[in-house]
Parts: structure tokens; sequence; C-alpha cells
């Protein structure tokens, strides 16, 4: 018994001999709340799971064209992607915008790698793509981080 009164004693005067914190560090953010799964925006086409079934044919497609391979396996790994990539795009967009979470830095790196695509596509010289690439992210992240808030 006698140790935990030194203990309390101990502490009670280093916190008296502290200084007072300043006004700025007395006013720390409150802590976010975690979004529930029920608070989820709806999706614009009600209950059914659209995105759920897209991301279910990549992954058979997927998996089909890795036993396939050659080209014919190879078109199907790409589209695999693509579609599957969309599918989760099209929720981040939705969640994003309704508030539901922030997927700031997926929404802005889809408008850069869109950018440098069309300017590959387009014919433009090696390092350009890059550059408008990364000023697009850039310009993107603080417009979505804006459109969160």
């Amino acid at each position: 018994m006698g140790r935990r009164s030194r203990k309390r004693s101990v502490a009670t005067t280093r916190a008296a001999a502290r200084p007072a914190p300043p006004a700025e560090a007395a006013q720390q953010p409150r802590p976010r709340r975690r979004s529930r799964l029920d608070e989820a925006p709806p999706a614009p086409w009600g209950s059914f799971p659209l995105a759920e079934l897209c991301v279910f044919i990549a992954l058979v497609l997927g998996v089909i064209g890795l036993v396939v391979w050659g080209h014919a396996g190879q078109v199907m790994l790409a589209c695999a992607t693509a579609l599957g990539s969309l599918a989760g795009l099209e929720v981040a967009i939705r969640e994003h915008f309704a508030g539901y979470r922030s997927h700031t830095l997926v929404l802005a790196g889809a408008c850069a790698v869109a950018t440098i695509a069309v300017l590959l596509l387009a014919g433009v010289p090696q390092p350009v793509p890059l550059v408008v690439g990364v000023a697009v992210l850039a310009t993107a992240f603080a417009a979505l981080r804006g459109a969160f808030r």
C-alpha cells in the first residue's frame, strides 16, 4: 500500500511542475467517427448489385484468362482488369460525393491515368504525359479534397 501512495504523490508533483499547454494544443480536432455500412449511399439503380456482379465477372475472366493464356487469355485479363477497375471506381465516386468516405487519391489517380493514356494515344512525346499527369493529379486532388469537405 505504501508504494501506491508514493507513486501517486510523485505523479501529482510532476503534473504540478509541468507548464500549462499552449491554447493551440488544447484545441485538438475531434476524432473522426467511423462510417457504418448501413450509412453507405445507395446505388442509383436501386438494390441491384451491379458493382458486385462486375467484380465477380472480372474475377471469372481473370481466372479464365490465366488458364487459357495466349492472345485470347491476355485479352481476357485486360478486360478483367478494366471491368474490375470500373466497378471499384464507380463505388469510389458514389461514396466520395455522398460524403460517406473520402476516396480523394483514388479519384485523382484515375483522372491522372486517364489523362496520361489519352496523351500517349495521341502521340505526344514521352516526358510530356508524365508531367501533365502529375499536374492533373495535384489539381484533381485539391479539387476533390474540397468537394469531400
